[in-house]
Parts: structure tokens; sequence; C-alpha cells
């Protein structure tokens, strides 16, 4: 019993940790005034970039860092698109989703002799060491460090967004843009950081697939993961804790659809791959019309308009 309940346990906190990531991102492009539904292709692109750092250099956290880096850099074409040119926040990001896999795909056929995927490198390690626990249930929360920077990462948004002066400036961007310009807050800096900040942020969500929860890219290596963390964004109602929690209870759902598919119970496996989209959905069906984004999410800042 125990050790069936601690697997759950360690599963739920290993898969909701690409998630956790994800919304951050969402989260702190969202405060801002700007949509990103370019989070699932901007972890795609960190998902490759890790993985193939990882293994061209040996060093999983240097592809960790490479993939906050590429995250960043996909981001900026986004926030160029949305904040510089005034461009549909929604098409632009539907773009970035189109254009990541494509590319991700491209490269790692350049680079590993035209396969789909690499092959397996170096990947981040366990938060108690590789061995500790072992051979005691307690093992199956040896989880990877991911899971602890995700935890960091909330925290540290949190801490910022609603106890710092640049917290604050980032909100009231998001809720009254010319007010807040009226009052000398740069508008376009202030959305431009923090679009940057959330393709970082979800380029290290990627890499928490591919450098810790598998050790190797392949086309399917996201699959949707981005759209489940804006889902908790909005279940976490633009709250870094809120959307922490959602991601928990994402994670468990894909938990339980690993655990379940060891034959513990005779479900079909492709009913239990559904089981964490269908809770996106049934998420997104209850929660969408209660829930309050921030007042100029999504709407292009124009100066001097009203």
């Amino acid at each position: 019993m125990l050790n069936g309940i601690l697997v759950l346990v360690g599963i739920t906190l290993m898969y909701s940790t690409p998630l956790v990531f994800g919304a951050l991102s969402g989260v702190i492009s969202e405060r801002s005034g700007v949509v990103n539904i370019g989070v699932e292709g901007m972890m795609m692109v960190g998902a490759f970039t890790g993985g193939c750092a990882s293994y061209f250099s040996g060093n999983p956290w240097l592809g960790f860092l490479a993939a906050g880096v590429a995250g960043g850099l996909i981001a900026t074409l986004h926030a160029l698109a949305s904040v510089t040119f005034n461009a549909d926040q929604t098409v632009s990001g539907v773009a970035i989703n189109l254009l990541a896999p494509g590319l991700a795909i491209f490269f790692c056929r350049r680079f590993f002799d035209g396969a789909a995927m690499t092959p397996p490198y170096a990947t981040l390690p366990k938060l108690f060491g590789d061995n500790a626990f072992a051979g005691t249930p307690w093992a199956n929360l040896n989880v990877d460090v991911t899971v602890l920077l995700g935890l960091i990462a909330t925290v540290i948004l949190w801490f910022v967004l609603y106890k710092t002066k640049w917290g604050l400036r980032i909100r009231s961007v998001g809720e009254h843009p010319a007010a807040a310009d009226t009052l000398g807050i740069s508008v376009t800096r202030i959305r431009y950081g923090c679009v940057i900040v959330s393709g970082i942020l979800a380029g290290l969500g990627g890499a928490c697939v591919t450098l810790a929860i598998v050790s190797q890219f392949q086309q399917t290596s996201i699959s949707g993961q981005g759209f489940i963390a804006l889902a908790a964004v909005i279940f976490g109602q633009w709250k870094p804790q809120g959307a922490y929690g959602a991601c928990l209870l994402f994670g468990l759902t894909q938990a339980l659809a690993i655990v379940l598919g060891g034959g513990i119970v005779p479900v079909p496996s492709t009913i239990l791959a559904m089981l964490p989209y269908a809770m996106t959905i049934i998420v997104l069906v209850l929660f969408v019309g209660k829930s309050v984004a921030p007042r100029a999410d999504g709407v292009p800042y124009i100066k001097g308009s009203r």
C-alpha cells in the first residue's frame, strides 16, 4: 500500500514539473498583458536544444541552460510581433507552435544523420543522488532535481509579482497599460521582458522532459504539455501558486494513466492516454468562465489610446 502511494506521488511530481515551468511561462507573460499561446512550441525548442547540448557537451546542466536560452530567443519573435508590431497575439503564438516542431525536426535530422530522434545522453541528477534509498519504498520519492527547481521558480515568481516594485509594474501593465504609461512605466519594456522570461521558463520546461523524464529527444517529447500548462494558468487564476497546484492535479492524472496502464485494471491503453487531456477539457469547461484574466490580457497597447 505504502509503496503504491509513494510510486503515485513520485510520478506525479515528475510529470507535473514540465507543466509547472510551462504554466509559470504563461503566468508571467499574461500578467503583463501578452497572451502566449506559443508555450508548446517554446517547450519543443527547449526540449530539443537541451538534449542536443547535453549530447554534444556531455553536461546536462549546460543543456538545461541552453534550453532556457533557446526558449528566450523564440519568445523574442513573439514579443516582436505582439508588442512592436501589435500583431494578433493568438496568431503569433500559433505560428510559433507550427514553426518550432519543424525547426526541431529539421535540425535533428541535420545533426543526427537523418534520424528523427537524438541518441541517448546524460540527464540531470536525482534530488538525493542516484542510489539514495535504494531497495526501499522511499526510493520512489528520489525524484529528479527539476522538481525542486520548479518549486523554487514558483516561489521566486510569486515573490517578484506580489512583493516587489517590478511585480507591481508588471501587474499594472497587464491591468491598465495606459495608466501605467502615464506614470512613466515603459509598457513596451515590461512586456518585452516578461515575454522573453516566459520563453526562458517554457524552454526549461521542455528540458525537464528530455533531460529528466526521458534521455532523448523525439517528435512526441512534448505532445501537448504546453497546452495543458495553459489550462493550468486559467485554473490557477493567473497566479503562480494556483498554477502550481493545477499542475500537480494534471500531473496526478498522468501518473494515474501510467500506474493504471501497468495492468492493475483492465482499461485500454488508448483510454488511459486520453486521461490528462480529458481532464484539461473538463477543467476548462468548468472554470474558464469563472476565472478572471488580467484586464489588458491579449490587448495590444498603442501609445495614446485609452
